[in-house]
C-alpha cells in the first residue's frame, strides 16, 4: 500500500476516562532512565568565583581580618640592643665619676627580677608601713603583682635552674598566703562593723 493510501489513525492518549477513572485499555508509559532525566531537568547552576569569594567572606571571622604589625627584623633587634647597652654603660660611668667609690650597679638577673616584684607586692600589702601608722593596702595592685609572678612561673616552666625555681615558688607561696590573710582580716573587720538588728525591732535598710 502506498503512503498516500495509508489510513489516518488517531490515537487517544488520555490516561483517564470521562468519569475521572484511569483507563484500563492504556498501558503505562515506560519510565525514563536517569540519563534522560538528567538531560531534561535543566542545567545545574555553578557559582561564579565572585559568588564563592563572597560566601567565604561571610564565614570569615573578624579576628582573621586583623593583621598584626610586623615585628622588628633581627638586624633592628641587634642594633637596638647594642645601642641600649652602650647608653647604659655611659650612664654607669657618669654615676661612678660623680660618686667616687660607689659600687657598680648589680646586673639584672632572674633572681633580681623576682625579688623586685616580691618587694613591690609586700609594699602594696602594707608591709612597709611605719610602726604606729595605719597600713595602706593596695589589694588590686598586689593582686596584679602576684599574677605577674604567676605568669613568670608558667612561661619559664622547664627553663629555670633549681635555685631560680625554688625562689619563684617560695615568693609566690608567701605572697599568696599574705594576700589571703589580709583579705580575710579585712572581711572580718567589715563584718564586725556591721550592726546587727535588735531582736523584735524592724531594721531599715537604706
Amino acid at each position: 500500500m502506498s503512503e498516500q493510501n495509508k489510513p489516518f489513525v488517531i490515537t487517544d492518549r488520555r490516561k483517564f476516562n470521562l468519569d475521572g477513572e484511569p483507563r484500563a485499555d492504556i498501558s503505562p508509559e515506560p519510565e525514563r532512565d536517569e540519563h534522560e532525566a538528567a538531560q531534561t531537568s535543566g542545567p545545574i547552576e555553578v557559582p561564579t568565583s565572585a559568588q564563592a569569594s563572597e560566601s567565604e567572606t561571610e564565614h570569615t571571622s573578624d579576628d582573621d581580618l586583623q593583621d598584626l604589625p610586623p615585628g622588628p627584623t633581627a638586624e633592628q633587634t641587634e642594633q637596638s640592643r647594642a645601642a641600649y647597652e652602650a647608653t647604659a654603660e655611659r650612664l654607669d660611668t657618669a654615676i661612678r665619676a660623680a660618686n667616687p667609690g660607689a659600687d657598680h650597679p648589680p646586673a639584672m638577673t632572674f633572681e633580681t627580677l623576682v625579688q623586685s616584684i616580691y618587694m613591690t607586692t609586700i609594699v602594696q600589702l602594707g608591709g612597709a608601713t611605719p610602726e604606729g601608722q595605719q597600713p595602706q593596702v593596695d589589694l588590686m595592685g598586689a593582686r596584679q603583682s602576684i599574677d605577674m609572678l604567676g605568669i613568670l612561673e608558667e612561661k619559664t616552666k622547664g627553663n629555670l635552674s633549681d635555685s631560680e625555681h625554688r625562689l619563684l615558688e617560695s615568693a609566690l607561696f608567701e605572697l599568696r598566703m599574705a594576700f589571703l590573710e589580709i583579705t580575710q582580716a579585712l572581711a572580718r573587720s567589715a563584718s564586725a562593723k556591721t550592726p546587727n538588728p535588735t531582736p523584735g525591732k524592724p531594721s531599715i535598710v537604706r
